[in-house]
């Protein structure tokens, strides 16, 4: 097989990372595929949805939409190091999380189907404007390989780097299917996952390989109507509701929930969806988780009544219930009472992606 390098020299960008010479190329570019996120032109910021459109939802996504949560990257290559060079002109530091997961990448490989954690792209506490790393493999086999992009952070360029003379080829591909489209909150968005990978969404997406998009505004799912018409138009194999956490109360919950969910089923009348609730907040009356439960449950129930059987509640109260399993108290799957940790994150990947799978059969 020849290296990208030999078939396109115009691709290749040659640097150094130690004293290991590394050929960049950009994801933007074939043979890379980017999935989850809107791609756009060189030195323009990827982003999760156009900005005309987050612009008319509210100034919290307007900020938010060129976050890269779900961002993936795939390929293949038989080169024993992978490298990274990331032109990111902000930086997220965030006092509960993770700056691997706020402002990292992290490395998966496809082995029969199951996708293997390599390592990850630590970024350096001190970065300004861009950053290199590099993740040593062994060996010079081919590799269908998974990059996530940050899940808080923005990202303007991405290069990825191989060893000179590598092969560099197309890589995986998911399901033969349309994405799944999760709408909701920080913890959505990914917020406090330790490193990208680890977020609820993309331990779905690698467990059932079914492409998805990430449409989680930390603090800003708020069920807005213009939001609700963008995802209406989206090619979906499954919408995945879970914005209770950002709707300020049970009240407004109620104004927007079954106007939002029946935007999305008017154009979409076959859709499996899903709608979520919250889990128990910290130091917050059980009352107030129930009354907002009980809004959700309306939603549903109103949908069953008039005959439609593309739809399913997930009851967010016992999401962290799975980890009894592992003799661990629910407490344990945060790191605030709020935002999961990876603990927390597993447990809802496991309520959340056994649905999604029964759902889509």
């Amino acid at each position: 097989m020849r290296g990208i390098d030999e078939i396109d020299q115009n691709l290749a960008v040659t640097g150094t990372i130690g004293d290991t010479t590394v050929h960049f190329f950009n994801v933007r570019q074939k043979p890379f595929r980017i999935y989850g996120l809107l791609a756009g032109n060189a030195g323009e910021p990827f982003r999760r949805l156009p900005l005309q459109v987050a612009e008319q939802v509210s100034e919290g996504v307007k900020n938010l939409h060129s976050c890269t949560a779900g961002g993936r990257v795939r390929f293949r290559t038989n080169s024993d190091y992978i490298a990274i060079r990331a032109v990111m002109p902000g930086k997220e530091l965030m006092p509960q999380m993770s700056f691997l997961g706020s402002s990292g990448f992290d490395l998966y490989e496809t082995v029969e189907g199951v996708f293997c954690f390599l390592g990850s792209f630590a970024p350096p506490i001190d970065r300004e404007g861009q950053y290199e790393s590099m993740v040593r493999l062994e060996g010079h086999r081919m590799r269908d390989l998974t990059i996530h992009f940050p899940l808080y952070d923005r990202v303007r360029d991405l290069f990825v780097g191989v060893e000179p003379g590598a092969s560099l080829e197309e890589g995986g591909c998911y399901q033969d299917k349309p994405p799944i489209l999760y709408y909701g909150s920080s913890i959505t968005q990914g917020g406090c996952a330790s490193r990208p990978g680890n977020c609820y969404t993309n331990l779905i997406t690698a467990r059932l390989n079914i492409d998805h998009v990430n449409l989680g505004f930390s603090g800003n799912g708020k069920g807005e109507q213009p939001i609700a018409e963008y995802i209406a138009e989206q090619p979906m194999s499954l919408f995945f509701c879970d914005y209770d956490y950002n709707a300020p109360s049970a009240e407004y919950l109620e104004q927007t929930h079954e106007a939002f969910f029946l935007t999305i089923r008017e154009k979409n009348p076959d859709l499996p969806v899903i709608l979520a609730s919250r889990a128990l907040k910290l130091g917050e009356e059980r009352e107030i988780t129930l009354n907002r439960r009980a809004v959700i449950l309306k939603t549903y129930e109103n949908a069953l009544k008039r005959g439609d059987r593309k739809i399913r509640f997930v009851d967010g109260m016992t999401m962290f219930d799975e980890a009894g399993r592992l003799d661990m108290m629910a407490d344990s799957c945060t790191v605030d009472g709020v935002h999961p940790n990876d603990l927390g994150f597993a447990c809802m990947a496991k309520v959340f992606g056994r649905a999604i799978a029964e759902m889509l059969g």
